[in-house]
């Protein structure tokens, strides 16, 4: 029994897609949109395996080129608040020991982040937020220099 194109290249636009929602970067979301454009291809060429891969990578690299536009476009519309922009800032406190090695877990608001520092930092410590990148938080001691 051989599985049809279409739904090789749908099943992989979904584990890409379910892989981008556990790393939150984007870069697996346009992959998968690429896949998922490879499967509506291959419905239409079902033989012309050159031509599904083509019009998939295609697709993704166009739609990876055009997030920084698409994403600065979005910014100056009304109501956009990023994320980023609104932890920077913000105080937290320690709870898993952070070392320069070695990242921990530091709680802001109602949330838990995972966090690195320049600085060793203890449980309890208060700390302010000073950047971040992706899913984790950049901290220093609130009260501390800067770094």
């Amino acid at each position: 029994m051989t599985m049809e194109w279409w739904a090789i290249w749908l099943i992989a636009a979904g584990l890409l897609l379910i892989a981008e929602l556990l790393t939150l970067t984007y870069y697996m979301l346009w992959l998968s949109a690429g896949a998922a454009v490879a499967s509506v291809v291959s419905l239409l060429a079902p033989e012309n395996y050159l031509i599904q891969a083509l019009a998939g990578g295609v697709a993704a690299v166009a739609l990876t080129l055009l997030t920084k536009p698409l994403m600065r476009r979005l910014k100056r519309g009304t109501g956009f608040r990023d994320a980023h922009e609104e932890l920077v800032g913000k105080q937290g406190v320690v709870l898993e020991r952070i070392s320069a090695e070695r990242p921990g877990i530091v709680k802001v608001g109602s949330e838990t982040w995972s966090a690195t520092s320049g600085e060793e930092l203890h449980p309890d410590d208060r700390v302010t937020i000073v950047g971040r990148s992706s899913t984790v938080l950049k901290v220093q001691k609130t009260g501390g220099m800067p770094e």
